[in-house]
């Protein structure tokens, strides 16, 4: 996938005229953030489960090594192998000399936004394997040659009607005449069309939530069933994952569990919550025959020790971007990349620089939604900021900007000239305001108050004021002292 994260402000522009979308986000807007409230007040013990679960992935990121090492070594003694990818490259070149030996030729996939990351799909096309994603709402935006938009809702950017139009379009061995105005006949046809490509998939590829260190498992979180039979049925199962993902233990995982779907989509847990560790053993109904896991790290060790280190708390529940104002206006699209919404915001610029993404952690407004609702506890906003940092540091924010900001930064270290320039602002515009009420056009605000208006100032700064009340508040303190 190719980023498009330095033209997020063309992108958002685009996005809100755009009226199916705007309908679409309109149907989404509040459900997710309703579901998670209610889910969280029914749990006593849900803020207390969240600072659990941000204990153990500290615990496990401080001795990431030693976790990694163990894990490692319960899924070769299990009969399983470990593949270890620096980069993105890396990775793509261990799955494709994994589907090469197999002899493979179809290969389902479960979600997984890694391999989103290192653009799976389009080397494995390109070296002529046929790919079937099996989530539905991968498999819609597959057909539609899309990205996600969603971490959780793959599809969340479209309408009923657009999917229908994508089925009849693609299924043209089915009758012209059928009807799918019900969501239950669209899903039941886009099972009828993957049940096919379970059956005769060679390799299955999937992510992994977690994977645990104890017992050498990976864990898979969905709510439709399409993981397991990812996994099960073809010959080969591949875990795609990331080396943040390691838990130390099967307890420490089952405390995380309980704040991911409540969290994620307001459920108290997925409908299936799949835990597989090794091939298919003698006398197993069923089972790969071969079980790898890559591992990636693709940027994740550079951020140990860094102001983004606790973005490696991030379980990928989606509840940031679900109650963000941007991206609930926006939509994931916008972004430009894999990861959309605060997270993205953080760990695209982590992931492709901050070069190409340096808009994204300047789309927010700040409001630290994301962070009051993370089970994590990540203080996105404060990254946010770092990020901002670093982005003016290398000389990629706007000339104009980086001059205001240098011209206030001279001011404020000098306080009696900070207050001189904040006198003459505040009488010049609370004059030129009087008769005007509020601004709608300023020097260097066009932008800002393109979209609003702008109250005009009483004239004096609050330390004006406050220091004139003090003044006042003093004076009668005095008279009545002396009895006047």
């Amino acid at each position: 996938m190719q980023p498009t994260s330095h033209s997020f402000k063309q992108n958002a522009s685009a996005a809100l005229i755009d009226a199916d979308l705007q309908r679409a986000l309109g149907h989404a807007r509040g459900g997710f953030s309703t579901k998670r409230a209610m889910a969280r007040d029914l749990l006593p013990e849900f803020d207390a489960l969240c600072e659990q679960a941000k204990q153990i992935k500290d615990h496990t990121i401080a001795h990431l090594d030693l976790y990694l090492e163990a894990y490692e070594q319960k899924v070769i003694e299990t009969g399983g192998q470990v593949h270890w990818a620096t980069t993105a490259e890396d990775a793509r070149q261990i799955i494709l000399g994994i589907c090469k030996e197999a002899g493979a030729k179809l290969v389902t996939k479960g979600k997984s936004m890694v391999a989103e990351e290192i653009s799976l799909n389009g080397a494995l096309e390109g070296a002529g394997y046929e790919v079937a994603e099996t989530d539905l709402g991968e498999y819609i935006i597959q057909i539609r040659n899309e990205a996600p938009s969603h971490i959780i809702a793959p599809a969340v950017h479209l309408n009923r009607d657009q999917v229908e139009a994508d089925f009849r379009r693609v299924h043209k061995h089915l009758p012209e005449g059928r009807s799918l105005t019900e969501p239950t006949e669209l899903v039941s046809e886009a099972r009828g069309i993957l049940r096919e490509k379970f059956l005769a998939a060679d390799v299955g590829i999937t992510g992994a939530n977690f994977i645990i260190a104890e017992t050498g498992t990976s864990v898979i979180v969905t709510n439709e069933g399409n993981g397991d039979l990812t996994q099960l049925l073809p010959r080969i199962h591949i875990v795609l994952t990331t080396i943040e993902k390691v838990v130390p233990t099967l307890s420490d995982v089952s405390a995380i569990l309980r704040v991911l779907a409540r969290s994620a989509t307001g459920q108290e847990i997925s409908m299936y919550t799949t835990f597989s560790t090794g091939p298919r053993r003698p006398g197993d109904p069923d089972g790969p025959e071969e079980y790898h896991v890559v591992l990636l790290d693709n940027g994740r060790t550079e951020m140990i020790g860094s102001d983004f280190q606790d973005m490696l708390r991030c379980i990928r529940c989606g509840s940031c971007m679900n109650h963000c104002p941007v991206y609930s206006a926006v939509g994931g699209h916008s972004y430009g990349w894999v990861y959309p919404g605060p997270m993205g915001a953080v760990l695209t610029p982590q992931l492709i620089g901050v070069h190409e993404a340096g808009s994204l952690p300047n789309a927010s407004t700040f409001c630290g939604r994301c962070e009051a609702v993370c089970p994590m506890k990540i203080p996105l906003p404060k990254m946010m900021r770092h990020w901002r940092e670093r982005e003016y540091d290398a000389g990629d924010s706007p000339w104009l900007q980086r001059m205001a900001i240098r011209g206030w930064s001279y001011a404020a270290k000098r306080p009696k000239l900070y207050r001189f320039f904040a006198n003459a602002a505040m009488g010049v515009m609370g004059e030129w305001g009087k008769a005007r009420g509020n601004f709608r056009w300023l020097p260097l605000a066009g932008a800002w108050l393109k979209y609003r208006d702008l109250p005009a100032p009483p004239g004096r700064t609050f330390q004006s004021q406050w220091k004139s009340e003090l003044k006042r508040r003093r004076i009668e303190a005095e008279m009545q002292e002396l009895g006047l």
